[in-house]
């Protein structure tokens, strides 16, 4: 993440790229893990190009979100898979998530491409659900089985820190840091 955001931030720079946006995750913000911290030192990286470019004609923002509904990294499939074995396994029954779909996910990347002015932490007014609850409604005939947090793990998600700074903007379907 460290070495990406740099090496996409120098190529935009050597190839007078006009805006880039990079793509964060709530882990971010207050990280507990190694990579919590790397996707931070990524934003960090990507909202200081801004201050590094020059006279080049350049813009940098960074959109910050959860769990992508349905993607490899979502519980949703997981709990698909776990729907013929009549159990899921929970981590921790209060354990909410955030959650966006691909297509919300795409259409802020676009309205931050469009209107960073340059340095911008977006992030979403996204709902959250509790993890029973999801379960529930995937099946409400399997049982559920609570295995316990793991390591480096949050309770509760959060998509922005006290350390994101005190200026947040409200921006009507996003906001600002």
């Amino acid at each position: 993440n460290v070495l990406g955001a740099q090496n996409i931030i120098e190529a935009a720079f050597e190839n007078n790229v006009k805006k880039i946006c990079a793509l964060s995750t709530d882990k971010a913000a207050s990280p507990i893990n190694l990579y919590g911290a790397t996707k931070l030192c990524s934003d960090k990286l990507f909202v200081a190009s801004n201050n590094a470019k020059g006279r080049r004609d350049y813009c940098a923002s960074v959109v910050r979100y959860g769990n992508v509904m349905g993607s490899r990294g979502s519980v949703i499939p997981f709990f698909k898979k776990q729907v013929d074995k009549g159990l899921f396994t929970i981590t921790d029954e209060r354990m909410p998530r955030f959650n966006i779909t691909l297509d919300e996910g795409v259409k802020m990347v676009n309205w931050a491409l469009t209107n960073a002015k340059g340095g911008e932490i977006f992030v979403p007014k996204i709902p959250s659900y509790n993890i029973l609850d999801l379960a529930e409604s995937i099946s409400s005939k399997c049982e559920k089985k609570v295995v316990g947090i793991r390591p480096g793990e949050k309770l509760h998600e959060e998509m922005i820190s006290e350390s994101d700074g005190p200026n947040t903007i409200d921006l009507g379907n996003y906001y600002a840091i």
